[in-house]
């Protein structure tokens, strides 16, 4: 008993967290440059919230394509067996309040931005976030005034400092988040914690809900006790990426033993947070999977990258999705210094480009400007001139004089000169 209460409390502790001091977002808002002195991990988990609600997968192959990854994590077969054959006859907030594998492996693979894991339980996360938003329409009557919900839970003292340093700030639980309307209910998780962890920092985190104050249909949040596997009374349930601003810090006392945290629930209708979304989303634009490719590229978080666009490109459906699958990783593995098999990438895309598309085609440009540049990374200034011109000759017959993208072809050619 003991050892399943310490294994729930720090399954309970391992959701993961970004923690935002207001400085930090007046300069990420004010300087684009800024933006990757943003913890990674917030605007990972708000792209992949984006990315899961627009993409409409088929459950049924989904399901199976879990299956078989859950086998090859070795699984115990017996919790794989009760996925597949009852998946549809239980909701999905039961699925993810059942001491099973798939909630430890959703707080892990965002915890450790585990791109392979997170692309198989996206439909479960669809699914989990469409049924909070049902159920709080069905409960509206319930939520008219401003309540307060608590969680509590153990941090590790590096947390518990970033926490501090973000007062004022914002706070995003990057998971789904669990909290009770009854406060001992979330002091025995805190408790539960520093019990089994002394190094750990019991907090009790306080949170201000107010319905008035938020699109809860970005941020649903519903009372689930009915749809639990395990019907604890007063369980509220949030969506993943719910944002809190961070208010008063409340040291223990010797009635207490956890830090008091008050949180004030908010979103974009919150001005400064509506400014950092909007600057992240024009920033790291695009469609579907590749918005988040885009977003590892610029922060730098290379392996994940080609995590990622190798889990893509095994489900590409076309040559146009595939050829641009290969460019990118041929700007990943130019950045990463490897340029053979840079050029190994983007030729491939080329190859693909070519085939569908008029030789003078302005989309071709860009990828004979990319292996222009890896070739001259590499030293190799007549094969990147080669390469610069081509790129210039598609973009006189393309563009206007004065455009700017003209100036650049010009300009790598000048530079290509210059090194030779």
């Amino acid at each position: 008993m003991q050892l399943t209460k310490a294994t729930q409390s720090c399954d309970h502790d391992a959701i993961p967290m970004s923690f935002i001091p207001k400085r930090k977002i007046s300069e990420a808002v004010s300087n684009e440059k800024n933006l990757d002195q943003l913890p990674p991990s917030y605007m990972y988990s708000m792209i992949f919230k984006d990315i899961v609600l627009e993409i409409d997968d088929d459950d049924a192959k989904s399901i199976n394509t879990l299956v078989i990854y859950c086998r090859q994590q070795k699984i115990p077969e017996i919790q794989i067996n009760l996925l597949q054959s009852t998946y549809h006859q239980k909701s999905p907030i039961w699925w993810y309040s059942k001491s099973m594998f798939l909630h430890s492996m959703l707080n892990r693979a965002l915890l450790m931005l585990d791109m392979e894991r997170m692309i198989k339980l996206g439909f479960f996360i669809r699914s989990l976030h469409l049924q909070l938003k049902k159920l709080h329409q069905e409960q509206s009557s319930n939520f008219q005034q401003v309540f307060t919900v608590y969680r509590g839970q153990g941090l590790s003292q590096q947390d518990f400092q970033n926490l501090c340093d973000s007062k004022g700030g914002l706070l995003s639980f990057n998971n789904f988040l669990s909290t009770s309307k009854d406060r001992e209910v979330a002091k025995s998780f805190a408790q539960a914690s520093i019990e089994s962890s002394p190094d750990t920092v019991g907090v009790m985190f306080i949170m201000t809900i107010d319905p008035s104050k938020i699109s809860t249909s970005i941020t649903p949040f519903a009372m689930i006790h009915e749809h639990s596997a395990f019907r604890q009374e007063q369980e509220i349930l949030f969506t993943m990426h719910t944002v809190f601003r961070v208010g008063e810090i409340t040291p223990p006392t010797s009635n207490n033993r956890l830090w008091e945290v008050q949180l004030t629930i908010t979103d974009e209708s919150d001005p400064q947070l509506a400014g950092l979304t909007n600057h992240i989303k024009q920033e790291i634009d695009g469609s579907g999977w590749h918005r988040m490719g885009k977003l590892m590229l610029k922060v730098g978080h290379f392996d994940q990258a080609e995590e990622l666009y190798n889990e893509l490109l095994k489900g590409a459906s076309d040559d146009s999705d595939r050829g641009h699958i290969y460019h990118q990783l041929g700007k990943l593995k130019n950045r990463q210094g490897k340029y053979p098999e840079a050029i190994k990438f983007y030729e491939k895309s080329l190859k693909i480009e070519r085939k569908t598309l008029p030789e003078d085609d302005a989309s071709l440009a860009p990828t004979y400007s990319n292996i222009g540049g890896v070739y001259r990374n590499m030293g190799e200034y007549s094969k990147a001139l080669e390469y610069y011109e081509k790129d210039l000759e598609i973009t006189k017959k393309a563009l206007p004089p004065n455009h700017r993208d003209l100036a650049t072809s010009y300009n790598n050619i000048g530079r290509v000169y210059n090194y030779d």
